[in-house]
């Protein structure tokens, strides 16, 4: 009995010790950029609290995600014409694979601003998923970096480049292509990569005009008394999928496109950003059916809404940071704003929230901490050479950063 107790308890804090290390998604474990850690570094530079940099070649603005030891990103040359994936090791920032996916003789039309590699990968034990949007989407094991499969058929002019991540839900890679030409979901067999549903969109966009049809989305899955939805926000509209199906349970219609922004869920309330032209920020009841617009909006907010920057939902508050550099704390009940200053800088990547504080991260390497709670505190303005364009990772008690030339590995 005393080995079978000890044993459980060895199993029980390897669980927590891994479960802390890995960020296997966008937006981490949860999906939600929340990190446990206490002991993330309040300050850093070039020269203070970096363990490791390491640098990536070409151009890519995906996020890194973490397994065990393993760090994974994509990247791709600034033309478009390679594509690449690398794995890093965590403890050293030794490069353990750096492989060539994808080539492409005619790369299509993109917008400078994004990169050929903006998708963050989605990882679980012995598997790395990564995805370019039409031009490819692979299966790889994580040992060897060998191809388990891969998909290059999916259609999908992205117009300004792609954007939006791939989920896993129990045997499915979900991903979204919302694009010039085609709009649709997809779920692939995550084992085969054979296609189990694909729906198109049912949204009238209200123009023939392609680009504002396009988005760059990524799902959440959520529980809905009792029932699980899967929340895919697009151009125009966001709609709830039954997730193992792709039946289609309800949708909301906004005016604003090229959605990027991921969705919020907590006790009742789904947090919807509408995109550009301006955004919006909506909070719905999500337990209707067919369209729910004129019908389930709890409440609606505009003023210093971002397009780009995802929110953080934390406890009754939402912090956000406009993408011209206003940070806000509203009240996550009504929407009311609780205090809006401005910070330095121009902002795409997402907020990270650890107890007690809010990290922002700016296009030309300045990292702002603040106090999370009712009065605006800054604690920290710390600065790296260069800019960042993707979100923050956690591993640990270490800040993986990916700016636009190297992975950082900030730690105390």
């Amino acid at each position: 009995m005393r080995i079978l107790l000890v044993g459980g308890l060895v199993c029980l804090i390897s669980q927590a010790v891994w479960g802390a290390r890995n960020w296997p998604q966008l937006h981490g474990p949860s999906a939600n950029s929340h990190a446990d850690s206490t002991e993330l570094p309040l300050t850093w530079s070039e020269k203070q609290n970096v363990k490791w940099k390491t640098a990536i070649h070409g151009r890519g603005w995906s996020s890194p995600v973490v397994w065990e030891n393993q760090i994974w990103v994509t990247t791709a040359s600034a033309d478009g014409k390679r594509m690449s994936v690398l794995c890093v090791d965590r403890e050293s920032g030794r490069t353990l694979h750096d492989r060539l996916l994808y080539e492409n003789e005619k790369p299509r039309f993109g917008n400078d601003f994004n990169s050929y590699a903006s998708p963050t990968p989605v990882i679980e034990a012995g598997r790395v998923y990564v995805h370019f949007g039409s031009y490819g989407t692979a299966c790889l094991d994580t040992a060897t970096c060998r191809t388990l499969w891969s998909r290059r058929d999916l259609p999908c002019d992205h117009w300004r480049r792609p954007g939006s991540s791939p989920i896993l839900f129990q045997n499915l890679l979900i991903v979204h292509y919302d694009g010039f030409d085609h709009q649709y979901v997809v779920a692939l067999n995550k084992t085969t990569g054979q296609t189990v549903w694909k729906v198109d969109r049912d949204i009238d966009y209200g123009s023939d005009n392609g680009d504002v049809m396009k988005a760059y989305g990524t799902p959440i899955v959520i529980e809905v008394n009792g029932e699980l939805q899967l929340i895919s926000p697009a151009a125009k509209a966001t709609l709830a999928y039954n997730p193992n199906t792709g039946a289609a349970l309800w949708k909301l219609r906004y005016p604003q496109h090229s959605v990027a922004i991921r969705p919020m869920f907590r006790g009742g309330l789904l947090y919807l950003n509408t995109g550009f032209s301006p955004a919006q920020l909506l909070a719905i009841r999500p337990d209707g059916r067919g369209d729910i617009t004129g019908t389930h909006v709890a409440w609606s907010v505009r003023r210093r809404v971002p397009s780009m920057p995802s929110q953080l939902l934390v406890g009754n508050a939402i912090y956000m940071v406009h993408d011209d550099g206003v940070a806000t704390r509203l009240d996550a009940e009504t929407g009311e704003v609780q205090w809006q200053e401005r910070l330095e800088g121009k902002y795409t990547a997402s907020l990270l929230y650890a107890p007690g504080r809010i990290y922002c991260f700016d296009r030309d390497g300045r990292g702002v901490v603040l106090k999370a709670g009712e009065t605006f505190e800054r604690l920290a303005v710390n600065r790296l050479d260069e800019g960042m364009m993707s979100s923050p990772a956690v591993t640990d008690k270490a800040i993986l950063l990916r700016t636009k030339k190297h992975l950082y590995c900030i730690e105390q």
